[in-house]
């Protein structure tokens, strides 16, 4: 099911898939949906829920997986891939492809007033805290504190906003 607000802007050129299973995809007032932005249905039945006022530039990717929450006012850079999903791949006599998806690690939930820079990865199991702000090129797992800004891979605090 894909809910957009009347007030979200959309790109003609970004590709919001709908889901098969009937995962729940909502996009808040105000948000923007930059060209060839990707949101795909996949390792999972998570649902995306994205705030109001949120920006999603050109070339993301978000799967749903085990699900996707953006709180209002966030903003992500361009080519950032957000994957709450992980394959399992314990089994070195079964193909990868063939074992299914690791249990959830608790989807990735982003705070609100949060930028991400460009080419980031946030992944299953990632929560970050309100006012952040993450380095272009930055893996980010785990739980990040609010107001902190982080940087590199492997991912480290490398300043507080404000200070």
């Amino acid at each position: 099911m894909l809910l957009i607000d009347p007030t979200a802007n959309v790109s003609p050129l970004a590709d919001l898939e709908r889901s098969v299973r009937g995962t729940r995809i909502e996009i808040g007032p105000g948000a923007v949906i930059d060209s060839f932005v990707k949101i795909k249905p996949a390792g999972g039945s998570g649902e995306v829920i994205i705030g109001a006022h949120v920006y999603l530039n050109s070339g993301t990717t978000i799967y749903t997986g085990n699900g996707v929450r953006i709180g209002d006012d966030t903003l992500i850079a361009a080519n950032c891939t957000l994957a709450p999903t992980n394959h399992e791949f314990a089994d070195p006599a079964t193909p990868i492809r063939l074992q299914g998806f690791k249990p959830s690690r608790g989807g990735i939930v982003i705070g609100r007033d949060v930028w991400i820079g460009a080419n980031s990865v946030v992944l299953d199991g990632a929560v970050i805290g309100d006012g952040c702000v993450v380095g272009a090129g930055s893996l980010v797992r785990g739980t990040l504190e609010p107001f902190g800004i982080y940087a590199g891979n492997p991912l480290r605090r490398v300043g507080t906003r404000g200070r």
